[in-house]
């Protein structure tokens, strides 16, 4: 009977281990895009599971006695090493000094959207704004590329004689989450939060609510030579989780090997792109195959670098940044699932990376600030969101 039941539990322990071995290949979507894998530290992930799989099937298999120790040992060494390493091997984590991109990247010239400026490239509504603010002026921050847009909400809301440029600031969408959190602004304008910005927030007790004021699309770029106009969702996830490394499994023959920019923690666009990408662990960047492609530290630079003759790489940013604020000409925007990222495909929702960005308070919105978000939800602050180049809420 007891022989009975080891040979019960060895099988049973077998088949559970083989059990976590398939559940983690699914979830990590190794199954689906096995045929996707094209390169040896994509396709590392799914050999550590079957040689912790195989290795418990092997330790279970053998009679355990004193002869069989040093096999025992290092079957368990095999399979606590290929579990210890897995995680690692999931984010391909195996370089040294790997960084990409910078966070002192080059940026556009944000003078030309000041409030009040002359000559400011700021929408002015047709109509006096239907709110004055002439004191008690709420403190902006945002994102860059949200920068437009709220600057113009000051410029039409804000009275011009007691205003001042440090009423409206643009740190970014990091520094701006940092300042909400602290309490040093009033309303910022982002995208949503990381999951450390969330975490931030709870640390310091501060009470983030949330108004969605417009839509915008997330983008992917590549060089105006690359071939490729469309790409697909489980694409995007099998480059960024690093089963896909060439163009080729794309359709791009001569394309080689794909350079996938990043952009740093906490950027709107890194959110961007985390929100994409759900549960599914991101890649750390892959060493540049020549260091000078890091270039200004501007991925809108970066993604249309040549190297071997051709344009490699693959980034992304929002809509209104990569086409309006800050286009490259050397650049375009690609279909993602054969829809194109245009405001009509924005506004319906069939493009399929549209989200809400917000105007963000420290717990809710009270005063003039809660007076400048509800002008911002009425006709003439959709007005300025629609005009500057954004897509305003459905109606």
């Amino acid at each position: 009977m007891k022989i009975i039941i080891k040979i019960t539990l060895r099988i049973i322990t077998a088949i559970i281990s083989w059990a976590a071995a398939i559940y983690t290949l699914h979830k990590h979507e190794y199954l689906t895009s096995f045929s996707d894998i094209d390169n040896i530290i994509g396709m590392l992930p799914v050999v550590l599971v079957i040689i912790f799989a195989i290795g418990i099937t092997v330790i279970m298999s053998l009679k355990w006695n004193k002869q069989s120790v040093p096999t025992l040992v290092t079957l368990t060494a095999f399979v606590v090493l290929s579990a210890a390493l897995f995680p690692t091997a999931l984010r391909g984590n195996w370089w040294i000094g790997t960084v990409t991109s910078s966070d002192s990247e080059t940026r556009p010239d944000l003078t030309l959207y000041a409030p009040f400026a002359d000559g400011s490239l700021a929408v002015r509504l047709d109509e006096e704004s239907t709110l004055q603010i002439s004191d008690n002026f709420p403190i902006l921050d945002g994102a860059t590329a949200l920068y437009p847009i709220y600057s113009a909400f000051a410029q039409a809301v804000y009275n011009y004689e007691n205003f001042s440029q440090d009423y409206v600031l643009c740190t970014n969408t990091r520094n701006a989450y940092e300042s909400i959190i602290s309490g040093e602004v009033d309303v910022i304008f982002v995208a949503k939060p990381s999951e450390q910005q969330l975490a931030a927030a709870d640390s310091a007790e501060a009470d983030l609510h949330f108004t969605p004021i417009g839509r915008e699309a997330f983008v992917f770029l590549v060089g105006k030579d690359n071939p490729i106009d469309n790409i697909t969702y489980s694409q995007i996830r099998n480059i960024y989780s690093g089963k896909t490394a060439y163009w080729n499994t794309l359709g791009w023959r001569d394309g080689g090997r794909i350079i996938a920019f990043q952009r740093p923690e906490g950027s709107g666009s890194q959110t961007g792109l985390q929100w994409i990408m759900g549960s599914l662990p991101i890649q750390v960047p892959q060493p540049l195959p020549d260091s000078g492609l890091i270039g200004t530290n501007s991925l809108m630079n970066q993604v249309s670098v040549e190297w071997n003759g051709v344009q490699p790489a693959l980034g992304y940013s929002y809509r209104y940044f990569a086409a309006v604020m800050y286009a490259n000409p050397d650049v375009k925007l690609l279909a993602v699932d054969g829809i194109e990222p245009t405001i009509e495909n924005i506004r319906d929702g069939s493009y399929p990376f549209t989200a809400d960005f917000y105007a963000v308070t420290n717990g809710e919105p009270q005063g003039n600030s809660k007076l400048l978000i509800d002008w911002i939800l009425s006709p003439q602050g959709q007005e300025i969101i629609e005009r500057t180049g954004y897509s305003p809420l459905a109606d």
